[in-house]
């Protein structure tokens, strides 16, 4: 198929990648314009255009697709479809019926389950033990277009959002290009969306990263894991930042101190008082240090019982 790409981060390469070495042909890369990035504020480019450049391809980064000069650019090319994953940008009405199969994007998660900016994040947070790959036929709606073909994966205990988005890129960038292979033969059959069973994955704060040790203890644990590696969960010992990286539920009911004391820190873990039940951090950062498991932290700086985090 001669087929345009849009996306921008490094969730969307695997399946541009998957595409190229199946035989299709991209017309054209569509990615969010170069930003500034890092301390010295840098513009830098994403993920897709950095790879598109490895292979070669054409990189279009309009700040927008409204204007009718840009309808215009997308009907010259003539694609047969517009593949969108996480692209960054709306599609206008207009332009999603220009490709001759349409726009077809791949969403990380079950739809109609997690819509939406963060929904690996929030599956993960709400506490889901599954999730998946949606690719969807694009309609004028948020998320809410046909769907095409699912793939699932489980979400283990340990799993972060950085853990389950690269495997459910993985998974996204196969099951489309199986997907595109079965539209064309013609035996795919739309299957609209239940609204009613509808939920919206919300963007990301970095108000919401500070622990509430007041919280259940599997919360805070999947929150910390949701929150990695963007934006960090965070909270505070002796008045200092602490990063907090990743956590486990130690105890689900147990509740012996204040939240926020410190019970234990070993090898395994620093063990906090939440307000019901003991989570368990295991990777912890120091204002201006490196990520270190816990055993590598409490070399640096040991942490007595009876310490209190937060405020």
């Amino acid at each position: 198929m001669n087929l345009i790409f849009a996306g921008t981060p490094e969730f969307a390469v695997p399946a541009l990648e998957a595409l190229l070495d199946a035989g299709h042909t991209i017309l054209t890369v569509y990615t969010q314009p170069d930003r500034p990035a890092g301390r010295g504020r840098k513009l830098g480019m994403s993920a897709v255009k950095e790879f598109a450049g490895r292979r070669g391809l054409r990189v279009h980064q309009p700040a927008t697709l409204r204007s009718e000069s840009e309808a215009e650019t997308l009907r010259a090319l003539k694609p047969d479809a517009l593949i969108v994953i996480a692209y960054g940008l709306l599609l206008p009405k207009p332009i999603l019926s220009i490709p001759q199969y349409g726009c077809i994007n791949v969403h990380a998660s079950l739809l109609p389950r997690w819509r939406g900016a963060a929904p690996i994040q929030r599956a993960i947070e709400a506490g889901d033990d599954i999730t998946g790959v949606t690719v969807m036929q694009m309609d004028a709606g948020l998320d809410t277009g046909a769907m095409l073909a699912l793939a699932n994966t489980p979400i283990h205990a340990h799993d972060t959002a950085a853990s389950l988005h690269d495997r459910l890129a993985e998974i996204g960038a196969p099951l489309l290009v199986s997907t595109l292979a079965r539209l064309v033969r013609g035996d795919i059959t739309p299957q609209a969306q239940d609204n009613t069973h509808a939920t919206y994955a919300t963007k990301l704060k970095k108000e919401e990263t500070r622990i509430d040790w007041n919280a259940d203890a599997a919360l805070i644990a999947r929150r910390i894991r949701a929150f990695n590696p963007w934006p960090v969960a965070h909270t505070t010992i002796e008045g200092q930042p602490l990063r907090l990286w990743h956590a486990s539920l130690l105890d689900a009911t147990t509740a012996t101190q204040p939240p926020g004391t410190l019970l234990g820190a070993d090898a395994r873990g620093v063990q906090v008082q939440c307000g019901r039940g003991v989570v368990c951090l295991t990777q912890l950062q120091s204002e201006g240090g490196k990520v270190l498991d816990a055993q590598a932290f409490l070399n640096g700086r040991p942490l007595p019982a009876g310490t209190r985090l937060g405020t």
